[in-house]
């Protein structure tokens, strides 16, 4: 048996509540790795995210700064974290965090950290506010979607499609509003959380189905899982899926891999109707919270994007096994005071 490839890897979304990140779940495909040999390293942004305290899995974690202070200070903190503890390769995966990531590609290159990353142009056509303009570049259909800036522009929903709608945040969360007043509630909280512009989504009635995919950046499906959500939480999370056998959906999936030339980790999230036709709804551009299913399933995408990202060729993966199904569960971590001092009073675990 050859020897194993030896990375130390950054890994953040260690928020692995009931709102989780993808983080962990990364995690654990690293550590399955029958190729890699990996010392993780947890970038952290609040003491308490439990990723922190999972010892068997992190093996020291820094607390870092969100990227709402602007690159040059987040960037200093991770530079400052390299020299101290030195990092192979990076694997962000929160929304917030990425358009941070994909500008300092160069400077995170010159010191040797790798990444794999889609480009700028990849990451802001898929946004959520451009999702109408990308479904009729790439001849994908998508539920109309309007941009609200203000509570003014709410009592023209009604003119441009039917009650209920779904209100989005700019990076996260998703709420269905029956009339305008549940509108400008859900208004008021996504744009003081998230910012502007709040998105309006019409509302398709079907079956919400969802797919993990890698892409190479050359117009090559690495690999690609998709699953239907069996159980949903109060926030619109899975807590169990269920691997599916369809083919419609691949084919989407790899079309649109091949067309946009996708590069890294990225989730579809679509609706299938009665009619089996497929909306998009949104395109998550990084690996999904659920992405362990499709390790558990055959294709281990943290592994696969490992490699890539360190410049090793790989064969795609085009197999996996279908009605494989994941289910999360709520688990208790013990610690001591003395781990969350140190955390938050030296920013290291």
């Amino acid at each position: 048996m050859s020897e194993k490839i030896k990375l130390t890897i950054a890994v953040s979304g260690l928020n692995n509540t009931d709102n989780p990140g993808p983080g962990i779940p990364v995690i654990r495909g690293l550590r399955d790795s029958a190729i890699l040999d990996v010392r993780i390293i947890g970038l952290s942004y609040e003491n308490l995210e439990p990723g922190i305290y999972m010892q068997d899995l992190v093996d020291t974690a820094y607390i870092i700064p969100y990227p709402s202070v602007g690159r040059e200070v987040y960037m200093k903190r991770i530079l400052q974290i390299h020299e101290e503890d030195p990092i192979d390769l990076i694997i962000p995966n929160l929304d917030s965090e990425l358009h941070t990531f994909i500008m300092s590609e160069a400077i995170l290159k010159r010191n040797n950290i790798r990444t794999y990353l889609p480009s700028l142009m990849q990451f802001e056509e898929r946004n959520k506010g451009n999702l109408v303009e990308y479904g009729q570049k790439y001849d994908l259909k998508v539920p109309l979607s309007i941009n609200i800036s203000s509570q003014n522009e709410i009592a023209t929903i009604e003119s441009k499609m039917d009650y209920p709608v779904l209100v989005k945040g700019k990076f996260y969360d998703a709420f269905m509003a029956y009339n305008t007043d549940e509108v400008a509630k859900h208004f008021n909280k996504l744009s003081a959380k998230w910012g502007m512009p709040v998105i309006i989504q019409e509302f398709v009635k079907g079956t919400e189905v969802n797919v993990v995919a890698l892409g190479d950046g050359l117009g090559n499906t690495v690999a690609a899982v998709p699953m239907r959500k069996q159980y949903i939480t109060d926030k619109g999370k899975a807590w169990g899926g269920i691997c599916l056998d369809d083919e419609q959906l691949l084919q989407i999936t790899h079309r649109l891999i091949k067309e946009s030339k996708w590069k890294g980790g990225m989730e579809l999230e679509m609706i299938r109707t009665e009619d089996d036709d497929y909306y998009l709804i949104e395109i998550n551009p990084r690996i999904p919270a659920w992405v362990y299913l499709a390790v558990g399933a055959g294709q281990n995408i943290p592994e696969i994007l490992a490699l890539l990202a360190m410049g090793k060729e790989v064969e795609p993966m085009t197999k996996y096994e279908v009605g494989k199904m994941f289910i999360r569960y709520s688990y208790d971590l013990i610690g001591d005071l003395a781990d969350f001092e140190k955390i938050a009073i030296t920013g290291k675990f």
